[in-house]
């Protein structure tokens, strides 16, 4: 089986768990359940929970114990989509080549639809504890949710957009340190926590969990280098969203301050620092280590 054929059969067994776990749209807060369906079955490349599900295989990890984080990490990565198209932040009308949730479901749904997402990802988190055998996997659930809630959070993807806000308003201020900053803790930190919490519940040590959170880093900010490249050298076509919304925005990115070409250079450096952190591992995953190259080098 070649890689496209894998990542297809791969996405299918993804979009089966995210149906296992998402909520019934019933009861008289349908609509908010229609709404947070709606922007979590919108497609996409379910990036986070793949990683999650394959660093877990890496390290010898049987069992579905990773199933409901890896529904939980797709809820949480969708709610601060949702969130950021919203006219207070980005402004976005598409999203993955359809209407954003604000766009169909208003704005005051959308908000509620985010917040939906963010508490149900938990609720789902916590049924990983009724599958623990025994103590030892307790322990390694319990490690996991707080890698998520704080990955997730202020001092993870809350706070990086929090300073990527505020970068906005004060563009001279914006440093080199500041912009890996908001990379770092902005689109990095949930890669981290996927591939990290994978490894946690297949049991991997804190030497192997700490390299994985490395590895991590430089996937999530050489992705979003990437994706900052795509904005300006992309097409609505390719990418399903509008390009030019960083200028749009009077954002600052990497590649504002660096330009295209050192902006190619660094996903590449980054790149292969990952990639060799991969194959340091007794048990190498060659689907892992041409996922993250490919997630890296995408051209949507």
């Amino acid at each position: 089986m070649n890689f496209n054929e894998e990542l297809k059969e791969k996405t299918r067994y993804i979009e089966g768990v995210l149906d296992a776990y998402l909520p019934k749209e019933e009861g008289y807060q349908k609509t908010v359940i229609e709404a947070m369906n709606y922007s979590v079955l919108a497609g996409g490349k379910r990036l986070r929970p793949m990683l999650m599900a394959e660093t877990y295989k890496m390290f010898g990890g049987e069992g579905k114990i990773v199933e409901p984080f890896m529904a939980a990490m797709e809820m949480i990565h969708n709610y601060s989509l949702v969130h950021d198209d919203l006219p207070a932040m980005d402004n976005d009308e598409y999203r993955r080549g359809r209407k954003t949730t604000h766009a169909v479901y208003g704005e005051g749904m959308a908000v509620l639809a985010g917040d939906g997402l963010l508490n149900y990802a938990f609720e789902t988190a916590c049924l990983a504890f009724e599958m623990a055998e025994n103590y030892e996997k307790y322990k390694q659930t319990a490690y996991a949710l707080s890698i998520l809630s704080k990955k997730a959070g202020i001092y993870g993807m809350i706070g990086g957009q929090c300073a990527d806000i505020e970068a906005e308003d004060s563009q001279e201020s914006v440093t080199k340190e500041l912009l890996l900053f908001i990379h770092e803790h902005k689109t990095a930190a949930l890669i981290q926590s996927a591939m990290m919490i994978g490894a946690i519940l297949a049991g991997a040590d804190k030497k192997q969990v700490d390299e994985l959170e490395k590895c991590a880093y430089n996937i999530g900010v050489a992705f979003q280098i990437q994706d900052d490249i795509l904005d300006v050298t992309g097409s609505i076509e390719v990418l399903g969203k509008p390009i030019g919304s960083d200028e749009k925005n009077n954002k600052i990115t990497y590649v504002t301050m660096h330009g295209v070409e050192k902006s190619k250079e660094k996903v590449a450096e980054m790149s292969g620092e990952a990639i060799a952190i991969l194959k340091s591992f007794p048990k190498r995953n060659l689907f892992l280590e041409k996922l993250a190259e490919q997630l890296i080098y995408r051209e949507k």
